[in-house]
């Protein structure tokens, strides 16, 4: 299996802008392949790269959409890192976001588009992930996304319950994708999904052939001729296989 995930991909009003938070955030570099395009990584990734999920963010005209099927959780190694991470964001511009789940130790944020994320308390799983524990992403059903998402990229399943899947890259690095029970919502369009690349990319047809065969679809979202092929998953979810630029 040649199929990995290497970034998540947000819709932005301003992906200068946004980009910069999530690079202070998150101690990124940040670089741009075009006008309206925003790459951040970490500092001399050679990309791609299991041991961590890159992020792209391109701009569009109204990024706002009635849901959010995928965001990201923060790791911290302490309680005392937690604080100063929480302390941190709000000096960049995040905000307190109250999605209705009363006191948790973990902390609910929105960037300055609003998209959603958590700021960790520590918990030893995530401690070797990096800046980002894990990418998360609402289904109604965990299990079975999670058995295509096993299948289509090169991951080993850590926990897999009727509420919750979690996977990481079979080598062992970087953060987790976690499938999330939540209430279905199929046919919402989200401002985040994620990015796969087969390596090396030359692969791309051959895999894009491969999760259709495991249950994806083509879709149009109005992309036009791309390097990259958009798919949607079994569960709704859309995602791309990136190509050669």
């Amino acid at each position: 299996m040649t199929l990995e995930l290497v970034q998540v991909n947000f819709k932005a009003g301003d992906d200068s802008a946004l980009g910069r938070f999530w690079a202070e955030a998150l101690g990124w570099s940040m670089s741009s392949e075009g006008p309206g395009v925003t790459n951040l990584e970490p500092e001399g990734f050679d990309w791609p790269d299991p041991s961590a999920v890159c992020i792209d963010l391109v701009r569009v005209p109204d990024p706002e959409t009635v849901g959010y099927r995928v965001h990201l959780e923060l790791a911290t190694t302490s309680a005392a890192h937690q604080a100063e991470l929480v302390a941190r964001l709000e000096r960049l511009g995040a905000t307190h976001a109250d999605v209705g789940r009363g006191d948790t130790p973990w902390k609910v944020m929105a960037d300055p588009e609003g998209n959603v994320f958590s700021v960790l308390e520590p918990r030893e799983r995530y401690r070797d992930t990096g800046p980002i524990a894990c990418v998360v992403v609402d289904c109604a059903d965990p299990r079975d996304t999670a058995r295509f998402w096993g299948e289509a990229i090169d991951s080993t399943v850590h926990q897999l319950t009727g509420d919750r899947a979690l996977l990481r890259s079979a080598k062992g690095v970087g953060p987790y994708l976690e499938f999330r029970r939540a209430s279905d919502d199929e046919g919402v369009w989200n401002r985040i999904h994620l990015d796969v690349m087969a390596d090396p990319v030359e692969d791309q047809a051959r895999e894009v052939a491969r999760l259709e065969g495991l249950g994806a679809t083509r879709t149009d979202v109005g992309q036009g001729d791309v390097s990259w092929v958009v798919l949607t998953d079994p569960a709704g979810n859309q995602f791309c296989v990136l190509g050669r630029g």
